[in-house]
């Protein structure tokens, strides 16, 4: 399940610095994660050592997105808290899947829009409340961010 804390949070880790410092390049043969690379960054994955991207040309794990670098840390991590603040709205649905396999917690500042989902289920930290619409979500994050 993804677990949501809006607002500052002590021991939270910020997902690309721990990408760059902490990275396996084992982690990036996992289809799950080369299919986050795909949607996010739109970039294939050649080996764990190097990512063809349809802009920038072949490229080092290092230069992907911030946001898919925090993704790969919450689902490579998941006892971790990473701020999801550096995610983009393009990942939101990323975040859904990862706790849709893994129990994870992250940290928001921000209102992150969701897809409008039947299956949209995200459990708010600072309410201690699990949410299952879009509209309870948005009620709730607007108290906190």
């Amino acid at each position: 399940m993804l677990h949501i804390r809006f607002g500052d949070m002590e021991k939270v880790n910020y997902g690309p610095d721990w990408f760059k410092a902490n990275y396996d390049p084992e982690w990036l043969k996992d289809p799950f994660v080369r299919e986050m690379i795909k949607g996010v960054d739109r970039s294939d994955c050649v080996d764990g050592l190097v990512i063809n991207s349809p802009i920038l040309g072949p490229i080092p794990p290092e230069r992907l997105s911030g946001g898919v670098q925090t993704l790969i840390m919450i689902y490579e991590k998941p006892l971790l808290i990473f701020d999801a603040t550096s995610c983009g709205e393009n990942c939101a649905g990323w975040l859904l899947k990862i706790g849709q396999k893994k129990d994870v917690t992250v940290n928001l500042n921000y209102l992150m829009k969701f897809e409008d989902r039947d299956d949209f289920s995200v459990f708010i930290e600072n309410e201690n409340r699990l949410i299952t619409s879009i509209s309870d979500y948005v009620m709730t994050a607007v108290k906190y961010v």
